[in-house]
């Protein structure tokens, strides 16, 4: 892409606003993190998140990047079910909802997804379970990387290097200055930008081209869109489900807010945030549908949703996009890093290398590692090897084999440990199978159904008992923040 012809704004405004967002975040950072002195402060808010804050942060978190630029390219790949099917990534949300009160009672000084697994499964399952979480969670701090030079190149022509440098390096700032308060209280914004960005480019859209202008454009140029039975699309409806159910299930991301949540709030804030993100992924994904009706040229599918809202929108509403979309990776990469970061140093720094670890060492430990995954995305990023859903999907393979033992651990007491590691490992390797000899759009369905395969037979012929006290183990770093 010529960045001098096509580019909407200038670099000079480009530049402007990226330095604005920079200057607030950081301040806030620093503002939310001066009581953050505590390990649980640091990594949990300490545990008292209310309901408009915490919906807030589920809400904003799940509309990543891949919700604002992956939407409109699935849509302009494979048509109506591609936005249609990207929503139901809301059930995810939805369902986590009792999942989400059911850890926060029978894990009341837990820390991270890996501690359910380690006490629940075993060693193996846990270890197992560490290594398919921070695959999906470097590929996903990828994914949101590149859409942030994607989208900064797009609009304002600033090459993509230097536009993903700089949204990794304000997100990996304020989230070190401040923890997770910085998140929570930043999310609160981002979401408020988000949710007034969207209605706005939505009514202006279908104000200056019209329902009828670009049903007729996509009939005649690209009516394959339109088709509600072409089996590809219906595929991905499935999939798309089983894939979100897998990100939210299994992801320290959502498992560290039901720890940092109030007794009570986790059931609601989860459902709301899913019945207000759901409509989301449809206004994005909707944009791309303008295309033939405005006969732009798209040079790469993922950055169809930027290139369209601009075109319709002018300089004014080139702005308003990369103000929404900012917040919106944001919002994920600042949860993202603050999860994985306690998910290392938790489950691999203290559980593997330094048991006797204490509180203070261990927030160190957090903030260094917020830096170092910072670099390591960068490094990954730099290439752009691949397209943002093909990035997204790959790893679907992975999370939703987690689907069936995560649930069954919560809720049956005789889940087999055994069937809940082959689970994962089959259900893996079936999904990343059909991932390559398929198509990206079947990969999460049938790694979730090997997954309960395994999880179901294996418990009914060898079902385990396990003692749900077990779950409300004294942690060590729990005591420590106490004393």
């Amino acid at each position: 892409m010529n960045s001098v012809n096509s580019a909407i704004l200038d670099a000079s405004t480009g530049w402007a606003i990226l330095a604005g967002f920079s200057l607030l975040w950081v301040a806030l950072g620093w503002y939310w993190g001066r009581n953050a002195g505590q390990l649980d402060e640091y990594v949990l808010a300490g545990r008292r998140v209310g309901l408009a804050l915490g919906t807030a942060t589920a809400m904003a978190t799940w509309v990543t990047s891949n919700t604002t630029m992956a939407a409109p390219q699935l849509a302009f790949q494979i048509g109506v079910w591609g936005m249609l099917g990207y929503s139901l990534g809301s059930i995810g949300l939805l369902l986590f909802a009792p999942l989400a009160t059911r850890i926060r009672s029978l894990m009341p000084n837990g820390y991270t997804s890996g501690d359910f697994v380690r006490i629940r499964y075993g060693n193996t399952a846990w270890r197992v379970f560490l290594a398919i979480s921070l695959f999906y969670s470097l590929g996903w701090l990828v994914s949101m990387g590149m859409a942030g030079g994607i989208l900064i190149h797009a609009l304002t022509g600033i090459p993509y290097h230097y536009g993903m440098t700089v949204i990794l390096a304000i997100c990996v700032g304020y989230t070190l200055l401040g923890g997770f308060r910085a998140v929570i209280g930043t999310d609160f914004i981002q979401a408020l930008l988000i949710l007034v960005g969207l209605v706005v480019i939505a009514f202006l859209a279908i104000g200056k081209v019209g329902f009828s202008s670009i049903h007729s454009a996509v009939l005649a140029e690209r009516p394959e869109l339109l088709n509600l039975l072409m089996p590809a699309a219906i595929m991905f409806l499935f999939n798309n489900l089983l894939f979100g159910i897998g990100e939210v299930f299994h992801s320290n991301v959502w498992w560290s807010r039901a720890f940092s949540f109030r007794e009570g709030v986790g059931f609601k804030a989860y459902t709301l945030a899913g019945l207000l993100w759901a409509p989301i992924p449809i206004v994005a994904g909707f944009v791309a549908l303008a295309v033939p009706a405005l006969n732009i040229n798209i040079p790469a599918a993922d950055m169809v949703g930027p290139m369209v809202a601009a075109d319709l929108l002018g300089v004014t509403g080139a702005v308003l996009v990369l103000i929404m979309v900012f917040a919106a990776l944001s919002s994920s990469l600042d949860s993202l890093l603050a999860a994985t970061s306690i998910l290392i140093v938790e489950d691999i720094y203290r559980r593997h290398f330094k048991p006797h670890a204490s509180a203070e060492q261990m927030r160190r430990a957090a903030a260094r590692i917020i830096v170092g995954l910072g670099v390591l995305t960068w490094i990954l990023c730099a290439p752009r090897l691949t397209t943002l859903a093909e990035l997204l999907y790959f790893t679907g393979a992975f999370v939703a084999s987690t689907i069936w033992p995560i649930a069954a651990g919560l809720f049956w007491r005789r889940t087999n440990p055994a069937a809940a590691v082959a689970g994962m490992v089959l259900g893996s390797a079936a999904g990343l199978y059909s991932y390559f000899a398929i198509g990206f759009y079947v990969a999460a369905l049938v790694g979730a159904a090997v997954s309960m395969v395994c999880v179901l037979l294996g418990t009914w012929l060898a079902p385990r008992a396990f003692d749900w006290a077990q779950l409300r183990e004294d942690h060590p770093l729990h005591m420590d923040t106490q004393s």
